[in-house]
C-alpha cells in the first residue's frame, strides 16, 4: 500500500467530487462538493489535497494554514474523509501522518482539528492518533490538538 497526498488538478477533481463516506457518517464531515467549494472560496488558507493509493483516489483532506487565524490555531486539520469503499484499511491514518509531516515542513508544532459528537463519530480515530481536546468548542464540534 503506498498512500500519497495529491493536488486536485483536472485529472483526480471528479473522483474527489464522486467519494461518499459510508452510511450514517455524513453527518460527521461535510461533503466532497461543499469541501471543494469551500476550498476555492478560501484558497489562500485552504490547502485541500486527494488522498490516492496506487493511483486510486480514496480519500480527501484540507488543512487550514493561515498564520492569522482569530482563534489561535494556524495549523487545522478541515476535512478528512475515506470513501465508504476504502474505509478500515488504514487510509486515513496514513493521510493524516503525511499532512502531519506537511505541517512540520511548514513550522508548526500542533495540528488542531474539531469534530461533532455522537454513535459512529471519529472521536476515537483522532484520539487513538494522540489528538487531546483542549476543552474549547468550535460551534458543535469538540477542538482537540496534536502535538506534532
Amino acid at each position: 500500500m503506498h498512500v500519497e497526498l495529491a493536488e486536485i488538478t483536472a485529472d483526480n477533481v471528479g473522483d474527489v467530487y464522486d467519494l461518499v463516506v459510508a452510511p450514517g457518517q455524513d453527518e460527521f464531515v461535510a461533503s466532497n462538493p461543499w469541501s471543494l467549494a469551500q476550498a476555492y472560496a478560501e484558497r489562500h488558507i485552504a490547502w485541500p489535497q486527494a488522498v490516492v493509493v496506487d493511483s486510486t483516489v480514496v480519500g480527501f483532506i484540507m488543512l487550514q494554514f493561515d498564520p492569522d487565524d482569530d482563534d489561535g490555531r494556524p495549523y487545522q486539520l478541515w476535512r478528512l474523509m475515506i470513501g465508504a469503499d476504502h474505509q478500515g484499511k488504514g487510509y486515513g491514518r496514513a493521510a493524516l501522518m503525511l499532512a502531519a509531516e506537511e505541517c512540520r515542513r511548514r513550522g508548526a508544532t500542533e495540528l488542531f482539528t474539531s469534530w461533532v459528537l455522537g454513535d459512529g463519530g471519529p472521536e476515537g480515530f483522532y484520539i487513538g492518533l494522540g489528538f487531546v481536546p483542549t476543552g474549547d468548542w468550535d460551534e458543535d464540534e469538540k477542538v482537540a490538538r496534536l502535538t506534532l
